[in-house]
């Protein structure tokens, strides 16, 4: 099954590092004329350094101010994957409002945010167009000291839905992928313990981790054609972890 993405232009947010880097790489090689946002000037860099066709966005999109200004003219966008996202582990009792805020307003505010600004010159257009939110298994399950990015993450799985519900007149489709651990280079160094990463693999019935590739083939197939048919959907690429 071949998927291009030729004549199509795209936004990646948190494009610097692992899943957003490479799905903003995948997209270019398809064909597609990407918008790469993330707010680490160093990453961006050496993404255009990679990749010159690469439209760079800095900001921070936890300050909405910034975000709309940042965005007001990157011109039209077809395909949008909110990627941005932070995880702050805290046990319950410890939770703190700083970091209870930042993490509401990364992974789920800002994704609002940005897909407002993309759907708004979606509907405007009327082309319709694509929208993938990434999203995790912690929004299905609960782990220790997890609170708050399982809040958000659960959060964000039901505006996928509300947003599919309401945009889906205009052609928009959203949905979301769930993964497991992806073995970023963050994530290799934070399950380096073998005691840690096997306690969680133990509970993943193909016995792994997820690798980057394997969220960036699924995010191409929702964002493309070959999925016209699904809204509305949450795909976890877990190994089965959700249905053990």
């Amino acid at each position: 099954m071949e998927i291009t993405f030729t004549g199509k232009r795209a936004l990646v947010t948190g494009a610097g590092k692992g899943i957003g880097r490479a799905t903003a790489l995948a997209l270019a090689r398809g064909g597609a004329e990407v918008v790469a946002v993330t707010r680490t000037q160093a990453d961006l860099d050496t993404l255009v350094h990679e990749c010159p066709s690469i439209k760079p966005v800095c900001v921070d999109l936890a300050d909405w101010d910034a975000t709309e200004h940042a965005l007001k003219d990157v011109g039209p966008i077809d395909l949008l994957v909110n990627n941005a996202g932070c995880a702050r582990l805290q046990s319950f009792l410890e939770i703190t409002q700083d970091s209870f805020d930042m993490s509401f307003n990364v992974n789920v505010k800002a994704a609002l945010h940005v897909a407002q600004i993309v759907a708004r010159g979606m509907k405007a257009r009327g082309g319709g167009g694509s929208i993938l939110n990434i999203s995790s298994q912690a929004s299905h399950r609960a782990f220790k000291d997890h609170a708050v990015y399982c809040a958000t993450k659960g959060a964000l799985d039901m505006l996928t839905k509300v947003m599919a519900l309401e945009l889906a007149p205009y052609q928009i489709r959203v949905n979301s992928v769930n993964p497991t651990v992806v073995l970023t280079d963050m994530a290799k160094i934070g399950w380096s313990d073998p005691v840690k990463a096997n306690a969680m693999i133990s509970r993943i019935p193909m016995g792994k981790f997820a690798e980057v590739e394997d969220v960036v083939h699924a995010i191409l197939f929702l964002l493309c054609d070959k999925s016209a048919m699904t809204n509305g959907a949450f795909l976890p690429i877990d190994g089965g972890f959700l249905a053990s």
